[in-house]
């Protein structure tokens, strides 16, 4: 693409202009328009000499992009047209890729237009969303149903009804679900907005990549210009300062703006350990929901709705009730027991019963049968401690019985993946303040005291033994 800036080269051959053409025109047909548009348009030729191309692309955000994503295809279709190898560089030039004969030409004539094309650019930066994750798909019972409602709320209505929406429960309880189920929904019915889902991980991974290249502006930019910013497992920012930072001021900007910010975690805002006091308490601005773990009979829900969308009619009501029954943790184990069975009876012509699911999941259900339960901890810790195991539910304070108590919600919180308010309502229907509270005293207490740190290291060996 040779440009009328004054960083293009305006004596490129003439059949270089027309090798560049049919590469883009290649490009397009393979990344489609939203990209192309987004990402390699801006791409123009600086320079040609000795089977050496220099692309110029006006900033260092794009390039870095352009480099991860698509330089390989580039260089692969250059030199298939070429016929001969070439050695190809980008190099950042502001303010090129203004115009250019080939934008002119047959590819220009289907530029997107302005908003559609800045939200192809926004949907390029974030993750892909899983086609599955809709809330057609998603399962509501008790353990779920106000961060159901709450993500249902946010998709469908035209105003910011909480800011932020934060979701937050243990690994395969479905917060990833309803993220991308929110996402789905809203550009469903308003293609225009711009929504941009992506984990923690990439957040940071994209603010560094801007750092390096000294691109922080565009960066600043693409984020603090969407309409909705969904950032998933947000615990994976702990103890990193500068993404932090980064992050507690788009939160900020967006806020400000009346845009809807979704985060996700698997802790509750004021048990993030590692993230700033300010950062902790912006998240708990709006609405925090958790995700319990699953009860029974939701998870025979789940599991009968996977068997409708994969029309696998020949799984009986027995093994779905057994599953339900055994496989307790989260619904990620429980969906990847049932498609093990399905797997295993399609490849080797078995019918599904239970003898057959018994024998295909024996490792994961020995795996679950050790697995600790809160009752389980309650007991070993009344027995270690010599207190009633009712005590561990009683309203009693009594430094004799309140400290093993505290013991063992601190276990529960470090063996098992029940959210604070689960164990809290374990011990009595206590908040869940009171068990982070307990969490912290005691992990504050075994790091000055060796008797109670011993203590704890011989309940875990026994708990997991």
């Amino acid at each position: 693409m040779t440009g009328a800036g004054p960083n293009i080269n305006p004596g490129l051959p003439t059949e270089i202009v027309a090798l560049w053409q049919r590469v883009s025109e290649r490009l397009r047909a393979e990344v489609g328009d939203a990209a192309f548009n987004s990402w390699l348009r801006p791409l123009d030729i600086g320079s040609f000499r000795d089977d050496r191309v220099m692309l110029t692309i006006p900033t260092r955000f794009m390039r870095d992009w352009v480099i991860s994503h698509y330089f390989d295809r580039i260089v692969g279709l250059w030199e298939n047209e070429a016929g001969t190898p070439s050695k190809i560089e980008i190099h950042v030039v502001p303010g090129s890729s203004v115009t250019s004969p080939v934008k002119s030409a047959n590819i220009g004539n289907t530029e997107a237009p302005a908003p559609i094309a800045a939200n192809a650019m926004v949907q390029e930066a974030g993750a892909p969303l899983d086609p599955r994750f809709t809330f057609a798909d998603f399962v509501v019972g008790k353990a779920n149903e106000l961060a159901y409602a709450a993500a249902r709320r946010v998709a469908e209505s035209p105003t910011v009804p909480f800011n932020p929406l934060y979701l937050y429960g243990g690994v395969g309880l479905g917060k990833t679900h309803l993220m991308h189920a929110i996402a789905w929904h809203i550009r469903e019915r308003d293609p225009s907005r711009k929504v941009l889902y992506l984990s923690a991980e990439k957040f940071m991974y994209q603010f560094i990549t801007a750092l390096r290249y000294k691109d922080v502006m565009e960066f600043k930019r693409l984020f603090r210009s969407v309409d909705v910013l969904m950032v998933d497992d947000v615990q994976f920012i702990s103890g990193k300062e500068s993404t932090q930072e980064e992050f507690f001021h788009t939160f900020n900007a967006l806020v400000d703006q009346n845009r809807q910010v979704v985060i996700s975690g698997d802790r509750s805002p004021p048990n993030l350990d590692g993230v700033e006091e300010r950062m902790r308490s912006r998240l708990g601005w709006g609405l925090v929901a958790d995700l319990h773990a699953t009860d029974y009979e939701l998870r025979v829900g789940i599991l009968q709705s996977k068997v409708q969308s994969l029309g696998a009619t020949e799984v009986p009501d027995q093994v779905l009730e057994f599953l339900a029954h055994r496989i307790t943790s989260n619904v990620r184990e429980l969906e990847g027991a049932l498609n093990r069975v399905l797997a295993y009876a399609n490849l080797v012509g078995r019918p599904i019963n239970l003898e057959t699911t018994q024998e295909v999941l024996r490792d994961l259900l020995r795996a679950n049968d050790r697995r600790v339960t809160i009752e389980d901890i309650q007991k070993r810790v009344a027995e270690h401690y010599n207190i009633r195991l009712a005590e561990m539910q009683s309203p009693r304070r009594a430094r004799a019985v309140a400290r093993p108590r505290q013991v063992a919600m601190y276990l529960s919180k470090q063996l098992t993946a029940r959210s604070l308010p689960e164990i809290g309502r374990k011990f009595g229907g206590r908040d869940h303040t009171t068990v982070m509270h307990a969490v912290r005293r005691i992990d504050d207490l075994r790091q000055a005291d060796n008797g109670l740190a011993e203590d704890i290291d011989l309940l875990k060996r026994m708990l997991e033994t």
